[in-house]
């Protein structure tokens, strides 16, 4: 059996970080974990391809190369997810569906042969057994959510590593919070599930066999979501680096309680986690519990994110307008927030209602709901009611993006982050940025002479140059990032 997986493009996201991976020589941020796991749960004689759109084309001999084709889709990639669907379905394959647009979208989506509702890992084995018995099913859907110890390790080896800038891996699945806006907990549950610690050391292993140096991005939801078994793995995850000489930095995904346990921020730091993404959405409190994110509410979040930079972290925000209760200077305090806390990389969206989560039924029954979410998180589009006027609720969203992400506001905060953010007291042996001589030249050569913003750009660079020496590397990387948001606010502001 010949089995194609498709991964269909991405729009440029905040995620996506396209035109930051320009400078580097990279296409995409990220392999496709979800596929690169899929493969690894099918039959060891299968042969098997990757096609992932973001990196190459998907070409007509692809298609007519497999016996089957898997393509998984997010939401925002829905759009990608129907051609590539009608190009194959056109050639006459058997088409199999999965992933979480799929699981949370069933009345939608486009014509396939077969359709994985939830997690595969019990459903997947049975439908390569019905596959070969000629009964294979229309519909699998997960009965229960499995023990990640059914999960394997990844097929890593389908991935094209040069063309990616950074590695994933999974260690938990699920959230324990109730974010009313959330389709995390609607699809994984409210139980934090991980995997061992042996798992994830024998997926660092073959990340380290196939050659990988540099960011891997741990893409839990929330990484700390179980508390106890993380810190076990922790210590393990340190010592493994300790071993290896350092060849990862490490970013993952966290709720901003990660600021309450100092022996969780000093085992992280010493196992290589050098960013974090915090789900902080807003600093009013009334929005906050509206939106039964009450975790967000227990200390100060600027205190919450200072003391987290403090352990050598840079902080990344997620941040949302659009609730009920935001007052009408919303806009000026996400701005002032942002601005206080010294987070370059703040991902400011409007407030979605993503199907089957808490949000969508309520409004639903409000009858607030006015269509799909586009499931991008940089989209000035509304897909319900807002209780604020909603061209005053568009309009100064824009308002926040435009001043975060103008030049000279962008890079100080940049510099204050640097400053806030110790270097650890170990070198990591990996590839950065500055330390590939091409990859400088691009970055130099766009931002500081061919840029309307060269002036910014040498204030920081002699500004990094002087004071953040060591951060150096880190410095450039953010200069990257800023130019890849403020491309992205102007294409969507056009």
């Amino acid at each position: 059996m010949r089995v194609l997986l498709i991964n269909p493009e991405f729009p440029d996201t905040y995620w996506s970080f396209r035109h930051a991976l320009s400078f580097d020589g990279k296409r995409s941020a990220y392999p496709p974990l979800g596929l690169l796991t899929v493969s690894a749960l099918l039959p060891r004689t299968w042969e098997r391809r990757l096609v992932d759109l973001e990196v190459r084309r998907l070409k007509g001999s692809d298609i007519e190369w497999a016996d089957i084709i898997f393509v998984t889709a997010m939401l925002v990639q829905q759009e990608s997810l129907r051609r590539v669907v009608a190009r194959c379905k056109a050639r006459g394959k058997r088409v199999v569906l999965g992933g979480p647009y799929v699981s949370t979208s069933t009345e939608n989506l486009p014509e396939a042969d077969h359709i994985f509702i939830g997690e595969a890992e019990t459903t997947l084995p049975q439908f390569v057994k019905d596959l070969e018995r000629g009964e294979a099913k229309r519909c699998y859907q997960a009965t229960e959510r499995p023990p990640l110890a059914a999960t394997p390790v990844a097929d890593f080896r389908l991935a094209e590593l040069k063309r990616y800038a950074a590695m994933s891996v999974q260690y938990s699945r699920g959230c324990p919070f109730q974010c009313e806006f959330c389709d995390i907990i609607e699809i994984y549950g409210r139980v934090p599930r991980t995997k061992s610690n042996q798992q994830m050391i024998a997926e660092f292993d073959e990340l380290l066999r196939l050659g990988w140096r540099g960011t891997v991005f741990v893409v839990d939801d929330n990484f700390i979501g179980n508390k106890r078994n993380v810190k076990r793995l922790v210590p393990e995850l340190a010592d493994w680096q300790e071993r290896n000489g350092h060849p990862f930095s490490l970013l993952t995904e966290a709720s901003v309680n990660l600021a309450e346990d100092g022996e969780l921020l000093s085992g992280m730091r010493r196992a290589g986690f050098r960013r974090v993404f915090l789900g902080i959405e807003t600093p009013v409190e009334e929005s906050l519990r509206e939106a039964q994110k009450t975790q967000n509410t227990r200390r100060s979040l600027l205190d919450s994110v200072k003391r987290i930079q403090s352990y050598g972290m840079e902080v990344m925000g997620g941040f949302i307008v659009g609730f009920d209760h935001d007052p009408e200077d919303i806009f000026d305090r996400q701005i002032n927030f942002i601005r206080e806390s010294a987070i370059p990389l703040a991902m400011v969206g409007l407030l979605t209602a993503l199907p089957d989560t808490q949000l969508w039924r309520r409004l639903k029954r409000e009858g607030r709901l006015i269509g799909e979410s586009c499931g991008n998180n940089t989209s000035d589009s509304l897909n319900f009611v807002p209780k604020m006027d909603a061209a005053r609720l568009v309009a100064g969203y824009q308002s926040i993006m435009r001043t975060i992400y103008n030049p000279k506001e962008y890079y100080q905060r940049a510099l204050d982050s640097l400053k806030r953010t110790p270097v650890p007291n170990w070198d990591p042996k990996q590839v950065h940025l500055v330390r590939d001589l091409a990859s400088f030249v691009r970055l130099t050569l766009k931002l500081g002479v061919l840029d309307s913003e060269r002036k910014e750009f040498w204030r920081f660079f002699a500004t990094a140059m002087a004071k953040h020496r060591e951060q150096f590397a880190a410095s450039m990387r953010l200069a990257a990032m800023g130019y890849h948001f403020r491309k992205l606010n102007e294409a969507y502001s056009k």
